[in-house]
């Protein structure tokens, strides 16, 4: 079982370099789904995992000067307190079945929500774009820090209950509020945010006795490597392949446990 959990994180680590869809998106399901890991367990491990082999790619972002660090301030101003509040939320519930409900059907709108922005994520910020000369945009400008905030807070909860959405559901938030902003800004000041988040979401569900170390160290040994041998192989392929494919898996997955929740 442990070789399984390693390939499993050998699996995700190179899709996630193949294809740049956050980790959440697939590992979660794949420990509820084929290991039989209970879903809080499962989220709780999932986010310290992500949080951890993100943070690798962070640095670089930084010493390129590629993340918005007034975003990342706003957004964390709304994600941090919605994740503590989201905690706080589900150390009230008494019945453990009751959770794992919650959970499998935030886990599946929020794969569902995931699989839309991948599909849809340059499409996305073509509209964006083409809506900057319209007069009503540069009033909408002078809200924006208050809608990043509000993203923030929606992202905190999303996360902290399911482990998915702090990767191509924040990008396409950001690419929506942030049209001017370059790609690689937009990836790293999404990334920064994502390492912070899932890091407190993490710690706060490891207070709640619900995260399974050793799980997480196997899922590390596997995914290192093949986040490297993914991210190697994705430069040579073309997104517009490997962007429907990757929506598609996610959207029958995340349909799955809505119908199942």
């Amino acid at each position: 079982m442990e070789f399984a959990y390693s390939f499993a994180g050998l699996l995700v680590g190179f899709v996630v370099g193949l294809t740049g869809v956050g980790g959440g998106a697939l590992m979660t399901p794949i420990l509820i789904v084929i290991f039989g890991i209970p879903p809080v367990v499962a989220v709780s491990t999932d986010l310290i995992y992500a949080s951890v082999t993100k943070s690798g790619g962070v640095f670089a972002y930084a010493r390129k000067q590629l993340i918005a660090w007034r975003v990342v301030i706003l957004l964390l101003l709304g994600s941090i307190p919605g994740s503590l509040l989201t905690l706080n939320y589900l150390k009230g519930f008494a019945d453990l079945s009751q959770i794992e409900h919650l959970m499998n059907l935030t886990l599946g709108f929020s794969l569902i929500l995931t699989s839309i922005a991948v599909f849809g994520r340059n499409r996305i910020r073509e509209f964006a774009l083409q809506q900057e000369s319209k007069p009503w945009v540069s009033s909408a400008r002078k809200i924006r820090p208050y809608v990043t905030f509000v993203m923030g807070l929606v992202l905190g909860c999303l996360v902290t209950l399911s482990s998915v959405g702090a990767g191509a559901l924040g990008t396409a938030l950001l690419i929506t509020l942030y049209p001017r902003m370059s790609m690689p800004t937009i990836v790293g000041t999404d990334l920064f945010h994502a390492v912070i988040l899932t890091g407190v979401a993490g710690a706060g569900h490891y207070t709640m006795g619900s995260v399974d170390l050793a799980l997480l160290g196997y899922l590390l040994i596997g995914s290192l490597p093949g986040v490297f041998v993914g991210s190697y192989l994705g430069a040579k392929l073309s997104p517009k392949v490997m962007q429907p494919i990757m929506g598609s898996v996610l959207f029958a997955i995340g349909l799955r446990f809505v119908l199942a929740g």
